[in-house]
């Protein structure tokens, strides 16, 4: 029965998960990381930042940043961070403490004034459409399943898939200039 139970469990499906750094400006991946299903997302979000080279003004994710460390992380390099708080999301600092409001509280009381569905569509997600798109882009083109078994080799091939992509969005990408009349 325990020969039974490893085969079993040696053939089940995993997810692996692809964390992108995208440029909003470009629409380019600058940074990915590739993880198992059992990392959490704030766990690598350090990580994919400090692989980025260059300044960054602005940090967009979903409600899986909504972490301490990640808000910490964004204010060290000076970036602003544009995250949603999640649902059941407490105020962290209280309007009584003498130190400045932090920029998620003040986000979490707009939301409760306002509410939820336009507080957050107003308020914080600046850059989820646009990843949303890139996220698209990449199932429709290379489809959603990996081709490779080992974990080593499925990360090379998303790398090698984020290398394809960021190509062919430098060639499809139209040169704009003013014309003077």
């Amino acid at each position: 029965m325990e020969n039974q139970d490893s085969r079993l469990s040696r053939k089940r499906r995993t997810w692996r998960k692809l964390h992108l750094g995208v440029n909003e400006a470009t629409g380019e991946i600058v940074t990915a990381v590739v993880t198992t299903n059992n990392v959490s997302d704030h766990q690598i979000f350090c990580d994919l930042l400090d692989r980025v080279e260059g300044e960054i003004t602005q940090v967009s994710g979903d409600g899986a940043y909504d972490k301490y460390n990640c808000y910490e992380k964004a204010s060290q390099l000076g970036a602003k961070p544009t995250i949603p708080p999640r649902k059941d999301a407490v105020i962290w600092q209280h309007g009584n403490c003498k130190g400045t409001p932090h920029p998620r509280d003040e986000n979490l009381r707009r939301i409760r004034l306002t509410g939820r569905i336009f507080g957050s569509v107003k308020v914080v997600t600046i850059g989820a459409p646009y990843l949303k798109r890139q996220c698209l882009d990449f199932f429709v083109i290379f489809g959603g399943k990996l081709r490779r078994r080992k974990f080593d080799n499925q990360a090379v091939e998303l790398f090698i898939q984020c290398a394809v992509l960021n190509r062919m969005i430098q060639n499809c990408k139209p040169e704009s200039y003013k014309v003077e009349f």
